[in-house]
């Protein structure tokens, strides 16, 4: 079978750090900024940074519609932090531009600010037996999920991580560990959904 190819929005937040996790792992990456950078790409990761700016730049790019296209097609995306901003269907307090992906309401900022920023062992057993360290940074979390949505952890009582189909949302960032679980786990999303096509 072919490598995969899967590309990283590049816009804002921590692109590289995902690149290089991706591509420890024999994937190869794109750095996607524009519209054509999303033609052959089997997925697609939605960086941590500042949702508001992404948002905006997406639509300034003439982005937004194209995702929203290749996601309706099938194609695989994972927002991480702020990406799991823009999956979100509904912004609790907010009306700035998202994806709306997945069917869920995110809550901004939801564990203080940068500040506050902790690292936690968090059990996610469809990743994985052995705890994660999660790292997070002004996260956000998953207030409301539809029943389509599958709750993948939880921290303290929130959801920070779920998913719904070929779509996959974490409220940490999975690229500033050393530890590689769950883009792994992305990739496997990425190739049920190829082989499905």
């Amino acid at each position: 079978m072919d490598k995969l190819k899967i590309g990283v929005l590049a816009m804002q937040g921590a692109f590289v750090e995902h690149e290089q996790m991706l591509q420890s792992l024999g994937c190869d990456t794109v750095q996607v900024r524009k519209v054509e950078h999303l033609a052959d790409l089997d997925g697609l990761i939605i960086p941590g940074g500042e949702s508001t700016t992404i948002g905006k730049l997406l639509v300034d790019f003439g982005l937004a519609e194209s995702v929203q296209e290749r996601a309706q097609q099938g194609m695989p995306v994972w927002g991480t932090c702020a990406g799991l901003i823009l999956m979100a269907k509904e912004i609790a307090g907010s009306e700035q531009y998202r994806l709306g992906l997945m069917d869920i309401t995110a809550v901004r900022n939801a564990f203080g600010r940068q500040v506050d920023s902790f690292e936690v062992p968090l059990a996610i057993d469809e990743v994985s037996s052995e705890p994660y360290p999660a790292i997070f940074i002004r996260a956000p979390f998953i207030e409301k999920a539809g029943p389509s949505v599958k709750i993948l952890a939880e921290h303290n009582g929130k959801v920070v991580m779920a998913r719904q189909g070929s779509f996959l949302a974490s409220a940490f960032h999975p690229e500033l560990t050393q530890d590689c679980r769950i883009h792994a786990y992305f990739m496997d999303i990425v190739r049920e959904s190829r082989q499905k096509a």
